[in-house]
């Protein structure tokens, strides 16, 4: 097989119904990922890593706490899996300016409310690629540990300010 593109990573990781459940989205990927190479898993992980990094910034940090009120690390991460698996075009216009979420629709809901977070999306490569080799996948550190960017001011007005758009759409 051949080298995984950055086209088809995306292909991959794109979830075309946007408010299907978040364990039926991460069923569908590790089924994706079941045909790829250990060579395609490898570089599969290798761009979902920078994509988790060049979305680690505090501008959607800030989007995630106004759309669904998130306020920690873990769920930064789930957020982060959500924002790749809407594709190519959303992750870079997101990355552009946060309050281009707000164009994110449908959002799937949880009890009601937006629920923008995929679990563990970003653990299928490895975790398939340990159930084939009995070994991890190669370690991609993250870099940071901070957020890039200025931390975001978590008062309503300033919110309001910053992510005009989500704020109209999500703030409670």
């Amino acid at each position: 097989m051949s080298a995984l593109t950055l086209s088809e990573f995306w292909q991959l990781v794109t979830v075309a119904d946007r408010t299907a459940e978040p364990e039926s989205v991460s069923e569908r990927l590790k089924g994706l990922l079941t045909d790829l190479s250990d060579a395609q898993l490898i570089e599969f992980d290798k761009q979902f890593s920078i994509c988790m990094r060049q979305s680690y910034t505090w501008e959607l940090f800030g989007a995630a706490f106004v759309m669904a009120g998130c306020n920690d690390e873990y769920g930064f991460s789930e957020f982060r899996c959500w924002l790749i698996s809407r594709g190519e075009a959303a992750f870079n216009a997101a990355l552009e300016n946060a309050d281009s979420l707000a164009d994110c629709t449908p959002v799937y809901h949880l009890n009601e409310q937006p629920y923008p977070y995929l679990d563990e999306y970003d653990l299928i490569a490895g975790l398939l690629y340990e159930q084939r080799n009995e070994d991890e996948l190669p370690f991609a550190p993250s870099g940071l540990d901070q957020p890039k960017g200025k931390r975001f001011k978590d008062k309503p007005k300033f919110l309001k300010l910053a992510y005009p758009q989500l704020f109209a759409k999500y703030w409670q």
